[in-house]
C-alpha cells in the first residue's frame, strides 16, 4: 500500500502504526512535515515551508482557523507536486488540528482519508475550573468555538476519524460521531513494565531511589491548570509534613501547551511556589523539567504514589504508561480519567479541586503501600488488555487502514 501521513510534528500519534508499516514491508511510506522539523522520522519526507509569523489576520477570532488554513495551502502545494509526479495514496492518515488534512480531497478525490479526531471543544473546560478561567477575557469561550473548525472540515471530508478514548469521541457533535472509531495509539507494556530493581538518581548529588521509597511523581507537558498543577501544589506541603521522608519529583516545562498563561506573565511554577513555596521543604521537591522516556518510566516503576489530575481534556499517554510500569494512580473524578480508572479497583479519584482530600488519598498511599498493591495490579491488567500496542492497539490501526 501507498501511505502518505500528514502530522506537523511527525511522528506523533503515528509514531507505533508507521514502525509496524515499516516493519510489515510491502508498503510505500511517506511523511509531509514542514521545514525545519527536528524529530526523528524513520521514513521518506517531503517538506513544506510554513512561517507562522506571517500568517495575518484583522480579525482576532479569525486567527486560529486562518493559521490553519495557511498551514493547509503550504501542505497542499507539495501535494499537487506530488500528483505531478504521479503519487497517488492509497490513504492518507492526518492529523486533523493543524489544518494539513484541508485540502488533500481536492488533491486526491479518491483517496482513503482519515483523521486523528483528537478533541472537540466545548465550554465544558471553559466553566470547569472558575478560579483559572473566571477572570479570563470573556470572548475566551468563543476563542475555543473556532478552534473546532479546521477539524470539523477534516472530519467532514474524511471516511474514517480515530479518536483515542470513548470520551474524547463523545464530545464531537452527533453528526459526526458516526464516522468515529475509538482506538487509542497503544502503550508498550514490553517497556512500560514494573521492575522490583528500578532506581532513580535525582541529580549528581541527590539521593537515588527505589521501590519502596516514598516518592511522590507528577508529570505534565508543561506545568499548568489544565492538568492541575495548582491543585497538586496546594496539597503539597500537607503531604510532606505529614511523611518526613516523601520526596516529589515533578516533571514538566514552564511553557503553556492549552489554557491561558497567567496573567502575571510568569509562569505557573513561579505562580504556585509565590504562593505556597514558603510551606515547603523544596529540599525534597525535584523540578526535573522534561525527562527522556526512560526516565520517565523508572520513575513510574519507582513511584509510591503518581497523581494525575485533569480537567475534561485529551487524556495524557503519561497517566497510561504509569499504569502500565505499576504505579499506584491518584487522579482527579473527571473525564476522560475515568474512561480508564474505577476508583479503589485499579486507581483512586479524587474530586479535581479537594486538595484536603487528595494530600489525604497520598498520605495514605505512603503510609499502608501494602494496601494498594492489588489495585496496582489491576492497573496494569486494564493497559494490558485494553491498551497494549501489539495485541490491542495495533491491529485495530492496522484493520483501519487496511494494511
Amino acid at each position: 500500500m501507498r501511505i502518505l501521513f500528514l502530522h506537523q510534528n511527525f511522528p506523533g500519534q503515528f509514531l507505533h502504526v508507521a514502525a509496524a508499516l515499516g516493519r510489515q514491508g510491502g508498503h510505500d511510506l511517506l511523511a509531509v512535515v514542514p521545514e525545519g522539523h527536528n524529530g526523528r522520522i524513520p521514513i521518506p519526507r517531503r517538506t513544506y515551508r510554513f512561517d507562522l509569523k506571517r500568517v495575518q489576520t484583522s480579525v482576532r477570532l479569525a486567527r486560529h482557523y486562518t493559521e490553519r488554513v495557511a498551514r493547509g495551502a503550504a501542505v497542499a502545494s507539495v501535494l499537487y507536486g506530488l500528483r505531478a509526479e504521479g503519487y497517488e495514496p492509497d490513504v492518507v492518515l492526518a492529523h486533523g488540528g493543524w489544518g494539513e488534512a484541508l485540502f488533500v480531497r481536492d488533491v486526491w478525490p479518491a483517496c482513503r482519508l482519515i483523521v486523528h479526531a483528537e478533541f472537540h471543544y466545548t465550554d465544558v473546560g471553559v466553566g470547569f475550573d472558575p478560579e483559572i478561567l473566571g477572570g479570563v477575557d470573556p470572548r475566551y469561550r468563543i476563542d475555543l468555538r473556532t478552534r473546532n473548525a479546521a477539524m470539523t472540515l477534516a472530519l467532514l471530508d474524511a471516511d474514517r476519524g480515530v479518536a483515542p478514548t470513548p470520551w474524547q469521541a463523545s464530545v464531537f457533535p452527533a453528526f459526526l460521531r458516526d464516522k468515529l472509531e475509538v482506538v487509542h495509539e497503544g502503550i508498550d507494556t514490553r517497556l512500560a513494565r514494573p521492575s522490583a530493581n528500578a532506581e532513580v538518581r535525582l541529580g549528581q548529588e541527590g539521593p537515588t531511589l527505589r521501590p519502596g521509597d516514598e516518592l511522590i511523581t507528577f508529570v505534565n507537558r508543561n506545568l499548568e491548570p489544565h492538568r492541575g498543577f495548582h491543585i497538586f501544589m496546594r496539597a503539597l506541603p500537607h503531604i510532606l509534613a505529614r511523611r518526613p521522608a516523601a520526596r516529589a519529583v515533578i516533571v514538566g516545562g514552564d511553557a503553556h501547551s492549552y489554557g491561558p498563561p497567567p496573567t502575571s506573565g510568569k509562569s505557573w511554577k513561579a505562580v504556585m511556589l509565590a504562593e505556597v513555596g514558603h510551606a515547603l521543604d523544596l529540599s525534597r521537591v525535584h523540578f526535573v523539567g522534561r525527562t527522556p522516556y526512560p526516565t520517565l518510566l523508572q520513575l513510574f516503576q519507582v513511584s509510591a504514589a503518581h497523581v494525575y489530575l485533569s480537567y475534561p481534556y485529551v487524556l495524557s499517554w503519561s497517566v497510561l504508561d504509569a499504569m502500565s510500569a505499576g504505579a499506584l494512580v491518584i487522579g482527579s473524578r473527571t473525564q476522560p480519567v475515568e474512561d480508564v480508572i474505577e476508583h479503589g479497583r485499579n486507581g483512586v479519584l479524587c474530586d479535581f479541586f479537594d486538595v484536603a482530600g487528595l494530600a489525604d488519598a497520598v498520605t495514605d498511599a505512603l503510609a499502608h503501600p501494602a494496601r494498594y498493591a492489588a489495585i496496582r495490579q489491576a492497573a496494569r491488567r486494564t493497559i494490558e488488555q485494553r491498551f497494549d500496542l501489539e495485541s490491542v492497539c495495533l491491529p485495530r490501526w492496522l484493520e483501519l487502514l487496511g494494511a
